[in-house]
């Protein structure tokens, strides 16, 4: 049962909460100890706080998971986890992450409060609503930003990161989106009701235009933030976003991957060189220039 419950908290997707560093790493206090460890903290109880979420995400689409060729696999909806233990679950790791992160800072505890309360309204209405379902999804980033700049005190942390972050994660989200439709193909609706709304030349489209503006926005940022060096050197990160985001393209076009981007920050090495040489010339061009 502790390993049924352990995967219904899909720790694979604790990858997602590292967007909580981004004002640390971008106000250039990553190596500053109090900072680093607070923010480190944040991340910790981000990660319960999004658990809570899966489990009563799952809670809300047992029925429909059942119905799903891979999702009818999930601990709750395979009967591997008791329901009532399920809810024991969940509320626990919400009481623990607003309590603790209220100890933390205040505002830290109100973005998380806000992140359920958004990620309980879209499990229950909102993941039904086209277009709107993935805003939600983008939302839910930008507060793991948003979460971080609570936790420390920032000099210059820009806002044009936040306009990149939601630029980013409707682009992710679209490509789930389109994933899903590939895989599920004409039975899509009965799976997931918010699919009856999508085409796969819509989301295409969608794709498209997000994937275009988040280069386009990166680049500004990288030149234009009050926070970048003054010699542009930030500049030179941009041709590894262009290409992550293009290899993303590749592996939702060709491989038909990116139903769960997590799996690809994970597996796919390609990504991984590109991301880790982004973050390695981030570090130098704020740290050592």
């Amino acid at each position: 049962m502790l390993t049924a419950l352990i995967k219904t908290m899909r720790p694979r997707q604790w990858t997602k909460n590292v967007f909580i560093f981004a004002a640390l790493l971008f106000d250039k206090q990553f190596f500053s100890p109090s900072p680093f460890l607070k923010t480190l903290a944040g991340f910790a109880l981000f990660c319960l706080i999004s658990s809570s979420v899966y489990i009563f995400n799952d809670l809300a689409d047992i029925e429909a998971d059942r119905q799903h060729p891979q999702k009818k696999n999930r601990p709750i909806a395979s009967g591997k986890l008791p329901v009532s233990i399920a809810w024991i679950a969940g509320a626990s790791l919400v009481i623990m992450a607003v309590a603790i992160g209220y100890l933390l800072a205040p505002g830290f505890a109100a973005v998380v409060a806000g992140y359920f309360l958004i990620n309980l309204a879209y499990s229950k209405w909102l993941k039904h609503i086209p277009i709107l379902d993935v805003l939600i999804i983008a939302a839910g980033f930008v507060l793991r930003v948003g979460a971080g700049v609570t936790l420390i005190r920032v000099e210059r942390f820009s806002p044009w990161l936040y306009v990149v972050m939601t630029l980013l994660s409707l682009f992710l989200g679209f490509g789930k989106r389109r994933a899903e439709l590939a895989l599920l193909e004409g039975d899509a609706g009965s799976h997931r009701k918010v699919l009856e709304g999508y085409t796969i030349p819509l989301l295409d489209q969608y794709i498209m235009i997000v994937s275009g503006t988040t280069i386009v926005a990166y680049s500004l940022y990288t030149f234009s933030a009050p926070n970048v060096p003054p010699n542009h050197s930030m500049m030179l990160t941009i041709p590894f976003v262009v290409y992550a985001i293009f290899r993303y393209l590749y592996l939702i076009h060709v491989e038909e991957r990116g139903g769960a981007p997590e799996d690809i920050l994970l597996t796919d090495r390609p990504f991984q060189i590109a991301m880790a040489l982004w973050a390695l010339t981030v570090l130098i061009v704020f740290y050592l220039s």
